[in-house]
């Protein structure tokens, strides 16, 4: 295992970092990857380098947009450059512009939709072409509950999530006989910057409509994600898992 190398898109907070942590410690060796024009994204990053480093793990930073061709190519190339092979990608980088469908702007649909869908597809592209050399790989796409059901104000957030879906499903039935699997999590709500924004009575009315009781927590996703990437999970190929406490059951 610690052979293996792991990309983890948008991991300098929230699901991102707490799947670059439980990776590390797993034994990968961990690409930890932000945006390069966000403010503080790269602090945010090296904080979550030396974590790593500080419990015995192994990894980089690269500052990449994944939201363009040109910043996922470069994001591969620097992770094959640094540890000659592409495992494990997260694709996991995502935004939210919460607007009602009628005041979505044709900047903020592009902003999501290339975020949350095309970085999947541009990271995607450039890690099979090293993952089929070597006939290995476990992608990962970071949908929502969203994704599925839908919800008010999120028309683009929604769209990119669900074709997620789809986008998933045809990675798995090109690459599965390569020994590449292709898989979805599907979050509910999770602490993090995305729920932050939420009031304490807004929270709490959220908590009440699912079953657990409480918002998950990074950590909640991160184990999924761990075992999902590893050989024990081996023959599951092209399936959506929520983990969203109960909120969803259908």
């Amino acid at each position: 295992m610690s052979a293996r190398a792991a990309v983890i898109t948008g991991a300098s907070r929230g699901i991102g970092k707490a799947i670059a942590l439980e990776l590390a410690r797993e034994g990968y060796r961990v690409v930890v990857n932000y945006h390069i024009a966000r403010e503080g994204a790269r602090e945010e990053a090296m904080g979550v380098l030396e974590q790593i480093q500080t419990e015995g793990g192994t990894g980089i930073i690269v500052g990449a947009d994944v939201a363009t061709s040109e910043g996922a190519q470069l994001l591969i190339d620097e992770t094959a450059a640094a540890f000659g092979q592409v495992d494990v990608l997260v694709n996991n980088a995502g935004i939210n512009r919460d607007q009602l469908m009628l005041r979505i702007t044709d900047d903020e649909w592009q902003q999501v939709i290339d975020t949350n869908l095309s970085s999947a597809f541009y990271c995607s592209r450039a890690a099979l072409k090293v993952m089929v050399r070597k006939r290995y790989g476990r992608i990962i796409n970071m949908s929502s509950v969203v994704g599925i059901g839908g919800n008010a104000g999120q028309a683009h957030y929604a769209a990119a999530k669900s074709a997620l879906l789809g986008f998933t499903y045809s990675i798995a039935r090109e690459y599965g006989r390569r020994g590449i699997t292709a898989n979805v999590i599907a979050p509910g709500y999770i602490q993090t910057e995305m729920t932050a924004a939420l009031s304490e009575e807004q929270t709490a009315r959220i908590a009440e409509g699912i079953a657990a009781g409480r918002l998950g927590t990074p950590e909640d996703i991160a184990g999924l994600a761990a075992f999902l990437v590893s050989d024990r999970a081996a023959y599951i190929n092209a399936q959506v898992i929520r983990v969203d406490g109960g909120l969803t059951s259908m």
